[in-house]
């Protein structure tokens, strides 16, 4: 089974493609990981490594490229990121987290430490335009267009193990539909 997991920054995507990956032994692919290290290997900062990127279209198709090649050469693969929903074509449940922007940036501010919570703001807010214009840009996609989605869950008000248990269910109606058909 291949599963994509996207959302915006602080939806809870990594934390859930994470749980998942260890609840079921499957390989985790995740993209916002590789851009945080690349960010980290140019002793960037994420905002800087996003402005940078706007400028040289090669460090997003690269990240895209390798997680789809490794997510559609193989089964039992969760492919974490943004776009993984778009890019990863074979997928067999395609997830979005969602969750309201005071939620998703005070997830920001504690897991990056930054010195205040408006700057958490400002910071989100550039990265998600940044990826935004680099998406329609690049791919021509509209990261608010969540046709290719299967499973559309808010995060808000449920922890990674709720959210899990939902995939669960989505994931044993596929199992069963494949042996019935």
């Amino acid at each position: 089974m291949r599963i994509t997991v996207s959302g915006l920054p602080g939806s809870g995507t990594t934390s859930l493609a994470r749980h998942l990956a260890g609840t079921r032994n499957y390989t985790l692919i995740s993209a916002g990981e590789v851009f945080r290290q690349m960010a980290a290997e140019r002793g960037l900062d994420i905002a800087e490594f996003g402005r940078r990127a706007e400028q040289n279209p090669a460090i997003d198709r690269e990240i895209d490229a390798r997680q789809r090649e490794i997510a559609e050469s193989g089964d039992n693969i969760i492919a974490e990121g943004r776009l993984s929903g778009w890019c990863v074509r074979n997928a067999d449940l395609k997830i979005w987290l969602q969750a309201p922007m005071e939620c998703r940036v005070a997830r920001i501010f504690s897991r990056d430490t930054l010195e205040d919570i408006n700057t958490a703001l400002l910071l989100t807010r550039e990265r998600e335009a940044s990826e935004a214009h680099r998406y329609r840009e690049y791919y021509s996609i509209d990261i608010n267009d969540l046709s290719p989605y299967h499973l559309i869950l808010n995060s808000e008000k449920f922890g990674v193990e709720d959210l899990s248990s939902l995939v669960e269910a989505a994931i044993r109606c596929i199992e069963h539909a494949k042996t019935v058909s």
